[in-house]
């Protein structure tokens, strides 16, 4: 059985970076477009033709964006562990959940203050309730705050079981779910494995994608570095998300389509069900193939996703305080627009968040 005993070889490293970045680019593209519409708009005003395809499209992202964090940590610190350099590596993680954390909470006032009472932002704050647009920092924070300190366990666990560990996973937080009182705390249930009631991004609940992530950035490290191999991992991953969107279709039938317009609505999104997580995840697995594809050559041809995936913080902090500081607060542009005028806001939107990133860092660079 394979362990992680022996550090893997790495493969080039611009070109490893580069599908990872493009990947997550697309992943915050499509969550820049949803959130434009339902920010602007609202998800109700979108009509049939937007709703499939285009926004169950965007159903993608999240999953994708797990995806690729555990693909990311993988990729960046397996590596490490277990090396003289791992509790540096561990507490950069750390300290980076708690940059998470910090912009979650100014974005959760941001998001909030068009909408409702200090009183409402305070509880917010306080976790006594929770937001819908920032949440899914909220996720990231509070996992990068814990997962470095069980990444060694990961790493000496054997290969069957690191297979086994999502399904496993998987099984618990549903159950968890349905069957657990948390003793009485709704917000701790949320936080974990999420509740009807709240708009969470459950530790438990999507840590099965972060376990998926992980493998495959393990097999990217493994195979990515010789062309025989990588054809191999490409195949695979683009096989198992096509497996994933066939199971979809299998469990959508007879009516397809209205198993298509559940997913555009988030039905079984939060807490997450079989159905819409076949599609979000198959999806967003044969993107990762595609991206690690066409490898640092798809990156410069899609540069403006390449670099909004560079630097994900600073993409969605740039988009959040736009959409709600600058259209919903300042402009007062809640349902002032058609839905194609949100479209061309949204990929507009997506555009103006490379030119940022791409501004800062010329910036940072003329001033040295």
């Amino acid at each position: 059985m394979i362990g992680f005993t022996q550090r893997p070889q790495l493969p080039p490293l611009s070109t490893r970076v580069d599908a990872i970045d493009l990947a997550r680019g697309i992943a915050i593209a499509l969550m820049i477009l949803s959130h434009a519409v339902s920010g602007l708009l609202g998800i109700r005003q979108v009509p049939d033709w937007g709703m499939v395809p285009i926004h169950l499209i965007t159903k993608f992202s999240s999953s994708l964006f797990i995806l690729v964090f555990g693909v990311a940590l993988a990729v960046a610190f397996l590596p490490k562990v277990g090396t003289p350099d791992w509790p540096r590596r561990r507490l950069k993680l750390m300290l980076r959940g708690l940059e998470v954390m910090f912009w979650y909470k100014a974005l959760t006032i941001v998001e909030m203050l068009p909408l409702f009472t200090p009183g409402d932002i305070l509880d917010t704050l306080l976790y006594q309730r929770f937001a819908i647009w920032v949440e899914i920092l909220g996720f990231y924070a509070l996992a990068l705050l814990w997962l470095p300190w069980v990444l060694p366990l990961w790493c000496r666990m054997p290969l069957w079981s690191r297979l086994f560990a999502p399904v496993a996973v998987g099984v618990i937080s549903v159950m968890l779910e349905r069957h657990f009182h948390f003793w009485d705390s709704v917000i701790l249930k949320a936080l974990l494995v999420e509740d009807a009631d709240h708009y969470t991004w459950g530790q438990l609940a999507r840590l099965p994608l972060v376990m998926l992530g992980l493998l495959v950035g393990e097999a990217i490290l493994r195979w990515y570095g010789e062309i025989t191999t990588r054809r191999r991992l490409l195949a695979g991953l683009a096989g198992l998300g096509a497996l994933f969107l066939l199971g979809f279709v299998v469990l959508s039938l007879p009516d397809w389509y209205a198993a298509l317009m559940a997913v555009a609505w988030n039905v079984g999104k939060h807490p997450p069900e079989v159905p819409f997580m076949l599609f979000s995840t198959g999806g967003a697995l044969v993107i990762i193939a595609l991206c690690l594809l066409g490898g640092s050559r798809a990156a410069r041809w899609l540069k403006p996703l390449t670099v909004i995936g560079s630097d994900a913080l600073r993409a969605f902090i740039f988009h959040i305080v736009v959409i709600f500081l600058i259209f919903r607060l300042l402009l007062g542009a809640w349902q002032v627009y058609s839905y194609p005028q949100v479209l061309g806001i949204g990929l507009a939107l997506i555009l103006l968040t490379a030119g940022w990133i791409a501004l800062v860092r010329w910036y940072r660079e003329w001033s040295r």
